[in-house]
């Protein structure tokens, strides 16, 4: 394998430790953006090389990304919980999606970056009911998920300037994560864990999956691409936090405080039976997790339901 110099911003989050664990071990060279001492010295006790910089600073980014080929945009800070229903809960992971995004691909230009992979949704979907769904069915883009959208663009614009662009459509992440924890936390006490209809389809990936569809991005063609296990019905993720938690099945949100909770939630109950074989067919990537199981969550601890988390 021929080393890659590789710079990931999000680095000390749920998917940036993931993708910096999985960079390392196929022999690359990593480097994180690090925003105080602490961070630093996680990137550092994980082998990576921290640089101190600011996401929203264009020219410290673009002397942070010299001599790298490719950077690796993880970085969002999604809310925990029913954290993510108060007013301006969504206000700093928007602006990273946006203005960081843009940032990102601006300074990248003028380092002279090869690559830029940004990582995006596949909540992205229109609800597809039975059909599946690939990474040329139509979107739904509400205000919610706009940011995400928005994002994608940014990567995409990349194109116009001969740079080459990938962008990752995760499923929701489930693994050593503080959502997770906190829908494990919630189904131990018996309430509700899943929203939409039961026989519906959700995407989801393990944390591990998110490095190794970084990985398999760095050779893929420019483009944009799924990324998850195989899609499960709702009701089969739920049974999976019952489980786990010491219950035969997992409680859903009732459908009236779904409509009241509106927005936000919305996206969250499409029917998305998202296919990954675009990405396996590209990059020769298989996921590590390739379909769900109790035993992705039964490990984990219980945290409490508030405050937030980068991903």
């Amino acid at each position: 394998t021929v080393q890659v110099k590789v710079f990931v911003t999000g680095a000390t989050g749920v998917m940036g430790r993931s993708v910096v664990r999985t960079l390392l071990a196929a022999g690359h060279r990593v480097l994180g953006l690090a925003r105080n001492d602490t961070k630093a010295a996680l990137l550092l006790a994980a082998g990576a090389e921290p640089v101190r910089a600011r996401l929203f600073d264009e020219e410290g980014l673009a002397r942070a990304f010299e001599g790298c080929r490719v950077v690796c945009n993880m970085a969002t800070h999604v809310p925990v919980g029913y954290a993510g229903l108060r007013p301006g809960a969504w206000k700093a992971n928007d602006r990273i999606r946006t203005e960081g995004s843009r940032l990102i691909v601006a300074a990248a230009r003028r380092a002279g970056v090869r690559r830029v992979i940004q990582e995006s949704v596949s909540l992205l979907y229109a609800d597809a009911g039975e059909e599946w769904v690939t990474e040329r069915s139509p979107i739904a883009v509400s205000r919610s998920i706009e940011s995400a959208a928005l994002a994608e663009s940014n990567a995409e614009r990349l194109g116009e300037a001969a740079t080459e662009w990938v962008v990752l459509r995760f499923g929701a992440i489930i693994g050593d994560d503080a959502f997770t924890r906190w829908r494990l936390a919630r189904a131990r006490a018996g309430h509700s864990v899943v929203v939409g209809d039961p026989t519906s389809w959700t995407h989801v990936v393990h944390a591990d999956d998110v490095g190794s569809s970084v990985l398999g991005a760095l050779s893929a063609p420019c483009g944009i691409y799924n990324v998850g296990a195989q899609p499960v019905q709702r009701q089969v993720l739920a049974d999976a936090f019952g489980q786990a938690s010491g219950h035969p099945h997992g409680a859903f949100m009732p459908r009236l405080l779904q409509r009241v909770v509106g927005e936000r939630v919305e996206p969250l109950t499409r029917s998305q039976r998202v296919s990954s074989a675009a990405l396996e067919q590209a990059a020769a990537w298989k996921p590590i997790h390739p379909h769900l199981e109790p035993s992705w969550i039964s490990d984990l601890a219980a945290v409490s339901p508030s405050g937030g988390a980068s991903r």
